[in-house]
Order: C-alpha cells, then sequence, then structure tokens
C-alpha cells in the first residue's frame, strides 16, 4: 500500500472542534501514514498528538502556521519538522498569542458598542485550550448566546473585516515568518497560494528562503494544481499538501480528504536536515 500524508490539520489547540486525540483517530481511520499538526500561532497539540499515536503507524509531524501580511494582503506561512521547544520560537508564539488574547478584549467591547452586552472575556477564553484564541471563538460564544443562528452569521453580522466588531490581527512579515522558522530548524511553505492571490511575491519569498509551496488543497481546479507545480518547479520548492480540517466545521474539508504520496514527506525531511 501506498504511504499516504495529509498536512495542514488543526486541533482544539487553535480554532478545530477536534482534540489531538480525535485528530489521531481519525487519522488512522482515513489509513494516513503522516499527519501534520499545523495550528495557528501555536505548537501545542503536537506533543498530545505524538502521545495518542504512539504504537501506531502514524507519524506525527511537527508544524506550526503563521498569520503573515504584506503589502496590505494575509499570507499564512506554513513551518514543518521544527523544534517545536526552541527557545526563541517559544519567545515569539508567547507574543503572539499574549496579542490574540488582547484582540478578544478589543472585539467584545465593540461588540458591546453594538448592543452585544452580555460577553465576558472569559466565556471566550475558556472555549480555547491555549492562548492562540480566535474569531472562532468568539463566534461560538455569540452563537451559544442567542445573538447568532450560527457561526457563519457570525462573522457576516459581527467580526468579518468589514463589520463592527472586527479587529485587525497581530501579524508579522512573511520574510520574518521563514526566518523564525528555519532557526528553529523546520521547512517554511507559503499556504494554499491558489486562495491568497500573491503570487507576484513568490519569487521574493524564494530569495528569502521560502522551501515549499501548498500546491495541493481541497477546492483546487487540475489546471490550478498544475500551475503550481510548475511554479514550484520553477523556484526549485517542496510541493506540500493538506486538507486544512477544522474538525466539525463543514465549511472546510475533512482529515484525509487532500493526502500527498510520502516520498513528498521525505524531500521534506531531507531539506530540514540542512537546518
Amino acid at each position: 500500500m501506498n504511504k499516504v500524508a495529509d498536512l495542514h490539520v488543526h486541533t482544539h489547540f487553535s480554532d478545530s472542534t477536534f482534540s489531538p486525540l480525535a485528530v489521531v483517530r481519525e487519522a488512522l481511520k482515513q489509513g494516513l501514514s503522516g499527519l501534520g499538526i499545523t495550528d495557528h500561532d501555536t505548537c501545542e497539540g503536537v506533543l498530545p498528538a505524538r502521545e495518542a499515536a504512539e504504537g501506531s503507524w502514524l507519524e506525527i509531524i511537527p508544524g506550526i502556521e503563521f498569520s503573515c501580511s504584506l503589502k496590505n494582503k494575509d499570507i499564512h506561512i506554513l513551518g514543518y519538522f521544527l523544534d517545536c521547544y526552541n527557545h526563541k520560537l517559544q519567545e515569539q508564539l508567547r507574543k503572539f498569542q499574549g496579542a490574540r488574547v488582547e484582540r478578544i478584549y478589543k472585539m467584545i467591547k465593540k461588540l458591546k458598542m453594538q448592543g452585544v452586552d452580555n460577553i465576558i472575556p472569559e466565556d471566550v477564553l475558556r472555549l480555547a485550550e491555549s492562548d492562540a484564541v480566535g474569531r472562532p471563538h468568539l463566534a461560538s460564544v455569540l452563537v451559544e448566546k442567542g445573538w447568532v443562528p450560527d457561526i457563519r452569521s457570525a462573522f457576516d453580522r459581527y467580526l468579518a473585516e468589514d463589520r463592527p466588531a472586527y479587529v485587525p490581527k497581530f501579524k508579522q512579515t512573511p520574510y520574518d515568518a521563514i526566518a523564525l522558522i528555519h532557526q528553529a530548524g523546520g521547512v517554511a511553505v507559503l499556504a494554499h497560494p491558489s486562495i491568497t492571490n500573491i503570487d507576484e511575491l513568490i519569487a521574493g519569498f524564494v530569495d528569502a528562503g521560502l522551501d515549499g509551496l501548498e500546491v495541493y488543497y481541497p477546492h483546487c481546479y487540475p489546471n490550478t494544481i498544475r500551475y503550481y507545480e510548475g511554479l514550484a518547479r520553477k523556484y526549485h520548492l517542496l510541493m506540500t499538501g493538506g486538507s486544512d480540517a477544522h474538525g466539525e466545521d463543514r465549511s472546510h474539508a475533512r482529515i484525509g480528504d487532500i493526502r500527498i504520496s510520502y516520498e513528498l514527506v521525505e524531500e521534506m525531511k531531507a531539506r530540514a536536515a540542512r537546518y
């Protein structure tokens, strides 16, 4: 049987509804040999996932997803095979997570100005398993308190970028993220380029040390995949892929919906060895 991996999966340590144990169980059910844990601005889901997978054939690949910004565009950089306990990495993560908590306080303050007066920060923070708290947690509380019927409505009414309770996220540049991943011994990959639509910036990221492109991603047309395969070959970049699964959130794909050959994973390991 050919070994396959899903390299883009979230846990409840960021914005998924699934615990690391649930994620591992689903990956085993889907017959995956490798699973990339890529929570937003935290590595806290990696060790529990490894403990849950112990004794099985499933390899847990340590990862992270950084939110970045450049030229007013949101850009996500994935890191793989990095040392999650690296001192500088942990120092930066504490800074990012502190900014996330502060952002929740600011959004709740804006909600009160809109008449949403029965939400306190503790309501939101209790839903997060780490300090990597975000808008999905606040959206869940808005549903719980009866202000909106579902998560999507919470974003449409209050939390989306052009809505009244929106507060921008603290973000680093993609160049900073690439450097941070490298110094922690990992490989840096541009997430879902077909969605972020920043192809004109890729050459600059390559000059800064970008290692790969997430070529295989949900809802991509075959010609889009071929285009990014060609771009990866042009710049000698690794090709990665994953489902970007967020648990029970049906707006995202499920674990294992996108799977890549393990040969690509081995290529990533070889690149990581350089750092």
